[in-house]
């Protein structure tokens, strides 16, 4: 088929710099009588372009159109993470059992310092080694995924200057993959808690909405890692730190409940804590699963004042002669429960599914914003 009237002149064209043809850009049109390059308006090479059907090369699609493509790919994503996790131990002789290995070996490390060595921070929390091992399986997940995430663009280069598809693809295929480590570390965990006396009750299935929205939240702060550690080399340094402070302020450790009493003069700083969306998260999966957890939750039996007061005692190191002599200290870390709950301890799920909308929605748009940057020089 011939090419339409001018196209080969476009073809012989040299382009020199953005709005200037050097060269005979349409035949028949003489080359500029000093040999130097012509100028040409921006409206003109863009009526030029959409007469011969040519478009940018990279081009940042349409939010609508990205998220189109993202779910035609959502297939190869979950295969992507499997064959990612499989692949991960082959060369360990232990394979994959290092997956439930390396969350439990975490968990006795912080158990043998925490629960057995300083033993403060145990101090007032019923069915310690459950409550530990819930924040340490739950906090790692959402560590694991952005500390990994935060590398993906800088590691992934070579397919993606290969191929083209959506970037997000990336991180969110990471936090796919973290997501199934977690569900293999949640089967250990039952068997813990089960085995340490925390009978299965109906709320057991209130963990499914909590992970869900961990997983929201988690997917939104590794979008706006990954875009980060694209662009700043030594962000991917940085953020091991960043993650290890942030696991000491999100109750992994201990409770935060005992900070709302021990520091109740510094609200702005408790609310921080409470506020926290590691926190929140972690709070919510222990309640759902641990029966300690949640008996002795502000607010889970009517006010009663005596029985505030004696807990609130105990966990600042003065118990009164009757809790040495009538109370059983397991029965005395219940009173916690009688204690008025905070506003923020009351709306939990309303906060953390904020928490999860807000970041997942604003971690995809930023992501988006530099997508035809990702994979450059």
């Amino acid at each position: 088929m011939p090419a339409p009237p001018g196209l080969d002149g476009m073809r012989s064209a040299r382009v020199s710099s953005p709005g200037q043809l050097q060269g005979a850009a349409v035949a028949g049109q003489p080359e500029h009588p000093a040999g130097q390059p012509e100028e040409q308006p921006d409206g003109a090479l863009k009526a030029l372009a959409e007469q011969y059907g040519l478009t940018p090369s990279a081009q940042r699609p349409t939010m609508a159109r990205y998220i189109a493509e993202l779910a035609r790919r959502w297939t190869f994503i979950i295969q992507f993470a499997t064959a990612r996790n499989i692949a991960m131990y082959t060369g360990a002789k232990l394979g994959q059992l290092w997956q439930l290995l390396s969350p439990l070996l975490n968990a006795a490390v912080y158990f043998l310092i925490f629960g057995l060595i300083i033993k403060g921070v145990s101090r007032g929390v019923p069915n310690y080694l459950p409550f530990l091992v819930t924040g340490v399986f739950v906090f790692s997940f959402t560590q694991r995924a952005v500390l990994t995430t935060s590398k993906v663009i800088t590691e992934s280069l070579p397919l993606i200057r290969a191929l083209q598809f959506p970037r997000a693809a990336l991180p969110l295929g990471y936090v796919m993959i973290e997501l199934q480590q977690l569900a293999l570390s949640m089967a250990v965990l039952f068997v813990i808690i089960l085995a340490y006396g925390e009978p299965l009750t109906w709320y057991w299935l209130l963990l499914i909405p909590a992970l869900a929205l961990q997983v929201m939240f988690t997917a939104g702060v590794g979008l706006m890692a990954a875009r980060i550690g694209a662009r700043v080399n030594d962000f991917s340094q940085l953020l091991p730190f960043l993650l290890r402070t942030w696991l000491y302020l999100s109750g992994v450790l201990f409770s935060v409940q005992q900070l709302v009493i021990e520091h109740a003069r510094h609200t702005w700083a408790v609310d921080l804590l409470q506020l926290n969306p590691a926190n929140i998260y972690i709070t919510l999966a222990r309640d759902s699963l641990l029966q300690s957890a949640r008996k002795s939750t502000f607010g889970f039996h009517q006010y009663n004042a005596a029985k505030c007061n004696a807990y609130k005692a105990f966990v600042a190191g003065h118990p009164t002669p009757a809790q040495h002599h009538s109370v059983a200290p397991k029965h005395l870390l219940y009173y916690s429960g009688s204690c008025r709950a905070t506003f923020i301890s009351s709306h939990l799920w309303q906060i953390g599914a904020g928490w999860a909308v807000v970041a997942l929605v604003f971690g995809f748009w930023f992501f988006w914003r530099k997508e035809v940057n990702y994979g450059r020089g």
